[in-house]
């Protein structure tokens, strides 16, 4: 179907339709009766239940109320039964510094458009030598404790920096050397994985990258794809050997590790350094930063950001 030549162009100065400061009436209606609907059966918690957060569970069910209700329903249930609150007080994932020699997973600093980059080399894995140092729901709690903090941490730290609510990650995952073998051992932590995110840490994702993609991944892809809803997917760009340019048109090359084809080489090694916005800021500036979100004193995103360079490189651990 040919495009509507009566439709007004996205002004990229504006933010994305559907977040707060460009919503329709019917969404702003719709995301009005959410949080009424919710203090009236008194299960809002101002301090995790923001308009933003609302809008995320609105989005994923493309602003569906009974559906998005019901997913943010769901979302509680699981809340209350892994125990979020109990793991983001008190689990402690002493092995980290051993997994990452077997499967690196980590933040790293910030994308052109302020979203705190997320790396994981699943091509370094060794399932052997990594599930004799932990488990599959140690690093499931891990994975949440992570999502945690990069709601209420690293999120906040990057819109302090830019100067509006960054409010998506940018994830980069590297397939170098990945096998089917290799892949479907690893596979049932993969999915759940991902849909401990798709469910219930919904529209968090910006940009995802798949890079060193081998030619057999297709089939891995087929795996995956239907466990995944079409918004999900449709933020995935899966490319091959050569990706450098791609990735470097998202995240500049002070930003990305250098085994990466960036120009970063943190002291000791990038996926320990925890590097970016969030590692030096107060905890006092953080804690603000979170508190503008929650009382939407952030502007949110424009559509196409335009974040000085210096503002974005050089976050260093």
């Amino acid at each position: 179907m040919p495009p509507n030549p009566t439709a007004a162009p996205q002004d990229p100065s504006q933010p994305l339709p559907g977040r707060l400061g460009n919503l329709s009436v019917p969404q702003q209606h719709a995301l009005e009766k959410f949080k009424k609907e919710l203090q009236d059966e008194g299960s809002w918690v101002p301090d995790r239940h923001d308009d933003a957060t609302l809008l995320r569970f609105l989005r994923a069910r493309k602003f569906d109320l009974v559906k998005a209700k019901e997913m943010f329903a769901a979302c509680e249930k699981w809340r209350q039964e892994f125990g979020v609150d109990d793991i983001v007080q008190n689990f402690h994932y002493a092995e980290g510094p051993e997994v990452d020699k077997y499967y690196p997973q980590y933040y790293h600093k910030m994308d052109k458009d302020g979203r705190p980059v997320y790396i994981e080399r699943l091509g370094k894995l060794d399932i052997k030598a990594l599930y004799s140092i932990t488990t599959q729901d140690r690093q499931l709690k891990h994975l949440v404790q992570e999502y945690e903090k990069f709601l209420t941490e690293r999120l906040p730290a990057c819109s302090a920096k830019v100067g509006y609510h960054v409010e998506t990650s940018c994830t980069v995952l590297d397939l170098n050397n990945v096998g089917l073998g290799q892949f479907y051992k690893v596979k049932d932590y993969v999915l759940a994985a991902s849909r401990i995110g798709q469910d219930y840490y919904p529209e968090c994702m910006g940009k995802f990258y798949i890079i060193n993609a081998p030619y057999l991944f297709s089939t891995i892809w087929s795996f995956i794809k239907p466990w995944l809803d079409e918004i999900t997917v449709s933020k995935i760009d899966i490319l091959g050997k050569d990706y450098k340019k791609k990735l470097l048109e998202q995240i500049p090359a002070e930003n990305l590790p250098k085994d990466l084809g960036g120009l970063c080489e943190c002291e000791g090694s990038c996926s320990m350094k925890d590097a970016g916005p969030w590692h030096n800021m107060p905890k006092d500036e953080v804690e603000a930063a979170l508190k503008k979100i929650r009382n939407n004193e952030f502007p949110s995103s424009p559509a196409v950001p335009n974040v000085p360079k210096e503002t974005i490189i050089g976050q260093k651990a």
